[in-house]
């Protein structure tokens, strides 16, 4: 058996009924030129075949009861997978389209995962309009993260559009020790000092500034002229309430050059606009209810803080939490106040040694996590207001047994206080927002896909330079009478 590091273990911890800690990822195919009518069924037979199942795919709870995941969360291997169990087939109401597929997947994610089995399901999904068919794959955040996750899937999936007979997912893992997983036991009694002694020098040697960076953040939350956002001084909103456990799912896509073109304009990073379009889509969609509050939201900002070189899963983010000035009328001033937010909020988490940010992140979330341990999540002030991740994806387009890999959209979690989760996945040339809500709690969520949209455009226009006017050469007339124009040079 493996043991559970603190972080992971903090996703098992807080699962419940109401707010299930699965992550999945939406993957959407365009059928091979000439593919048999029977390409996904063979599809789906081969890859349940398959005689070898890997890590992360293989792992179970030794101990999958509710207390047992929470006090000795361990892992084992499960020598006897049933796949039937795991992958699916399933097919869309015709004709399928974008609308049919989100309403599937939204129901598909409300699922729980199954805890006395491997926490994972992978499900292919037939008759997608204009000749195209979707994989759904979902896993247990206890086991992978964004970037873990982007990793897994560029190795699952190929350069080469003529690849066939290729490996199911789960019959490629890390090539490395999954970042997640320890041993229980350490080989001697002078090992386990040492290890002690080490993990005691370390945390003494990062004190300092660890307490240095709290003492910033408790400045800041006292202090509104601070661009340094604090947990626990977002403003209470109507994304902060309890969760039920169905979910809602929507997407939007946009070209990644438009967005980086926009950003080279404003000098801004592509985060920053990122966070500017989800920012004026939510003071819109929450002015429009009644309900924006009169401070502005703040969002929490995974930050990916593994090493180029680890190739293992499970969790290795820290966060930083930044404004979105949904509190600023104007388009340009809410855009530099976000701005200004990232940049100190940056420049906060990098005064940080990398031995010290997994002892921050947990001092930073622990209020949070105790909020959904004690079910005070969604009944008190968040520690922020809503999730925005942007996760760097593969730039080339990639293949499965053929089959072109036109999208990809990630699918997350949300919580009791955080009832909207948005994700960004960029691929190939483009970014892919999915946007993770209640059902309940967030009626007509989709809006906020078509309002990002739309504050694209406004930002667009506000900062296109105007084409200015082709120089006109006059020349003396003798009359006095004023010359007509015409309707295209008045345009």
């Amino acid at each position: 058996m493996k043991r559970v590091n603190i972080l992971d273990a903090a996703w098992l911890a807080v699962e419940s009924d109401d707010t299930p800690m699965h992550v999945g990822n939406l993957h959407i195919y365009s059928l091979p030129e000439g593919a048999p009518d029977t390409f996904l069924r063979d599809l789906v037979q081969r890859m349940k075949e398959t005689n070898e199942v890997v890590p992360p795919w293989n792992l179970k709870l030794a101990y999958p009861g509710p207390i047992g995941r929470t006090v000795a969360p361990s892992w084992k291997i499960d020598k006897d997978i049933d796949l039937d169990y795991h992958v699916r087939h399933s097919a869309l109401p015709n004709p399928g389209g974008e609308r049919e597929l989100g309403i599937l997947v939204s129901r598909l994610h409300s699922n729980h995962l199954d805890f006395k089995r491997p926490l994972w399901e992978c499900h292919i999904i037939e008759g997608l309009e204009n000749n195209r068919f979707a994989m759904y794959t979902k896993m247990h955040h206890s086991l992978i993260d964004g970037i873990s996750g982007v990793r897994l899937t560029q190795k699952i999936l190929s350069k080469n559009p003529n690849a066939k007979n290729m490996l199911a997912p789960w019959s490629i893992g890390p090539k490395r020790k999954p970042h997640g997983l320890a041993e229980d036991h350490v080989p001697t009694v002078q090992g386990a000092a040492l290890q002690a002694i080490g993990a005691l020098r370390q945390q003494a040697s990062t004190l300092p500034k660890l307490l240095g960076a709290l003492g910033r953040m408790t400045y800041s939350a006292s202090h509104d002229d601070s661009h340094l956002a604090a947990p626990f001084v977002g403003p209470q909103s109507i994304l902060n309430k309890r969760v039920t456990a169905q979910r809602r799912f929507a997407t939007q896509q946009y070209q990644l050059d438009r967005l980086k073109t926009l950003a080279h304009e404003v000098d801004a990073s592509l985060n920053d606009i990122v966070l500017y379009l989800c920012g004026t889509a939510l003071r819109r969609f929450l002015l429009e209810r009644d309900s924006l509050p009169e401070h502005a939201l703040t969002a929490g900002i995974p930050v990916n803080i593994r090493p180029a070189d680890d190739d293992g899963t499970g969790t290795a983010i820290s966060f930083m939490i930044a404004s979105l000035a949904t509190d600023v009328a104007g388009p340009r001033e809410r855009l530099q106040t976000i701005m200004d937010s990232t940049r100190t909020a940056k420049e906060h988490l990098q005064s940080l040694p990398r031995s010290a940010l997994n002892q921050y992140t947990m001092l930073l979330m622990s209020p949070y996590i105790l909020q959904l341990m004690t079910g005070l999540g969604g009944r008190m002030r968040p520690a922020f207001n809503i999730t925005i991740s942007n996760v760097p994806g593969p730039e080339e387009s990639l293949y499965f047994e053929g089959a072109k890999l036109e999208a990809m959209y990630p699918v997350s979690l949300i919580a009791h206080g955080g009832a909207l989760n948005i994700t960004c996945l960029s691929y190939a040339g483009s970014l892919n927002f999915g946007y993770t809500g209640c059902r309940d709690t967030l009626p007509s969520m989709q809006r906020l896909a078509v309002y990002t949209g739309e504050a694209l455009e406004e930002l667009e226009k506000l900062v296109k330079p105007a084409k200015p006017k082709s120089p006109r050469t006059t020349r003396a007339r003798k009359t006095t009478k004023p010359k007509r124009t015409s309707k295209a040079a008045t345009a």
